[in-house]
């Protein structure tokens, strides 16, 4: 499994099956992270977690408090693609991190200016 990241420089491939998918809200400045896997031609959210609540972030239905984060699945049905995009109001890029061998790697997903988008997807074999 690969995953492709297009932004308007170009496309990027990485060659991973899973990944986590974080970012801090420019309300709240709390940490969100959702973990993502790559299978049959689509993107499936296995699990999200938020550090606290209000101005939109509230746990899904179902969450547990494990001490730092509200833990929950999202019932939403497998992506072919999504689109995240830049907000000046945020000081922090997007966090890709997915394992490599036996260490788990992070990349930032900076885009540029305001409103710049860019696309996760399964790559095409």
């Amino acid at each position: 499994m690969a995953l492709c990241i297009a932004t308007a420089a170009g496309l990027s491939r990485l060659a991973i099956a899973a990944f986590t998918l974080a970012w801090t809200h420019s309300v709240e400045k709390s940490r969100w992270e959702e973990d993502w896997i790559v299978e049959r031609g689509l993107l499936t959210i296995v699990e999200a977690r938020v550090e606290g609540s209000g101005a939109g972030m509230e746990p899904g239905e179902g969450a547990l408090f494990d001490g730092r984060y509200w833990r929950w699945r999202p019932q939403v049905a497998p992506l072919r693609e999504l689109v995240l995009s830049h907000s000046r109001a945020v000081s922090q890029d997007w966090t890709l991190c997915a394992l490599a061998g036996n260490a788990q790697e992070c990349i930032r997903l900076g885009v540029g200016g305001d409103g710049d988008v860019f696309r996760l997807a399964p790559c095409p074999p």
